[in-house]
């Protein structure tokens, strides 16, 4: 893909050109119409010139994975040219399935708004941190998880052993006794109720007696959940010890101790607040809302909802001015090619002008 020609332009003054021919600027050393530098100047400013040879691999801009790519429909070029082979890209509105398809000025290339969802937002489940933890409540909680692991996986083990035991057993053949009662939802409904209070005790800032109500209902919780994988288990104990747990999650005040309505006044956060307080509180509960109908949550994609960009890209990933994209449809209009200006080249590498210089001798001589 090595092209001789560099591509580049001249800043051109208006002003300049209505007052001028060009023939000052086209005309070269010797002809008496070259600017004298000044000798005996001090300091002489040195003039900017055009970086031409950073273009040396302008052609592989053309290419339609690094215009995927540089149009930020893909968090890699790699990952851009996997959209391509996979068929999820397409110009003019026909799917091109080939990486290396050059593209023309005027072309218009698209990929499918799910593959780019997922390939530029954050992950479903954050990556687990290869960190130690770095206080003692961490280790106990990275212990009691393993704990609880364990504990269902023996509860699993000894309710199928029970079970092969039952059809096993020759002398309840003629007498078969009643089917066991399907436990799994009420196991799923304790491991969710577990899982929002931990997002609860992470995510939100809450004080020292509300998080002590919430450890405790997950301590509870968990040989609540190991003796619901049972065979024996009965659900309607299940159910009523879940009951009482969740009954007893007041995150404030008791059953038996009842506030005085001064002091329940002073526990509402909302009878505290000014008319402007409230007023500000009013606008946020919009803003929040209106952005829950925009951006919601959906546990069947594969990405994270609602869609938050990635934290960080891989290097150079800028949209850059021979692209006009659209992110609302994922489509983007290769508008000409890339040029280099007085100062300042398109083509983003991380070498510096004698290195580039050097590589493009290299393909000269090689072509």
């Amino acid at each position: 893909m090595f092209n001789r020609r560099l591509l580049s332009v001249v800043n051109m003054d208006t002003k300049y050109m209505a007052m001028n021919d060009g023939s000052e600027l086209a005309a070269g050393r010797g002809s008496g119409k070259d600017r004298i530098p000044r000798w005996e100047a001090e300091s002489i400013k040195p003039r900017a010139r055009t970086p031409y040879m950073q273009m040396t691999f302008a052609p592989m801009e053309r290419r339609l994975d690094i215009a995927v790519f540089r149009a930020m429909f893909a968090s890699s070029a790699r990952q851009a040219r996997q959209f391509c082979v996979h068929g999820a890209v397409k110009v003019n509105g026909k799917v091109v399935p080939y990486p290396a398809y050059r593209l023309n000025p005027g072309d218009m290339f698209q990929v499918d708004p799910e593959r780019v969802l997922y390939a530029t937002g954050l992950s479903k489940q954050p990556p687990k941190s290869s960190k130690r933890p770095s206080s003692l409540a961490q280790e106990e909680e990275g212990i009691e998880e393993a704990t609880e692991e364990v504990a269902e996986a023996a509860a699993e083990e000894e309710s199928q052993t029970q079970a092969v035991k039952a059809e096993q057993d020759p002398d309840t053949t003629d007498t078969p006794e009643a089917a066991p009662v399907d436990m799994k939802p009420t196991r799923k409904q304790i491991q969710d109720l577990t899982a929002q209070a931990k997002a609860i005790l992470s995510e939100e800032p809450l004080g020292v007696a509300q998080k002590k109500a919430l450890r405790k209902f997950i301590q509870s919780s968990k040989p609540l959940l190991s003796r619901a994988g049972r065979a024996n288990a009965s659900p309607t104990e299940i159910t009523d010890e879940l009951s009482t747990l969740v009954a007893e999650l007041d995150l404030g005040v008791g059953k038996d101790d009842k506030p005085s309505p001064e002091k329940a006044a002073s526990l509402d956060p909302i009878n505290s607040l000014s008319d402007s307080e409230l007023k500000q509180l009013e606008q946020r509960m919009e803003e929040h809302m209106r952005a829950e109908k925009e951006n919601p949550y959906d546990p069947s994609k594969p990405y994270a909802t609602p869609w938050r960009p990635r934290n960080y890209m891989a290097p150079f990933a800028f949209i850059p001015q021979y692209l006009e994209v659209n992110q609302n449809i994922c489509s983007a209009v290769y508008l000409r090619h890339p040029v280099a200006r007085k100062g300042s080249a398109e083509v983003p590498t991380p070498y510096p002008f004698e290195v580039s210089q050097l590589a493009f001798n290299w393909y000269l001589r090689r072509r």
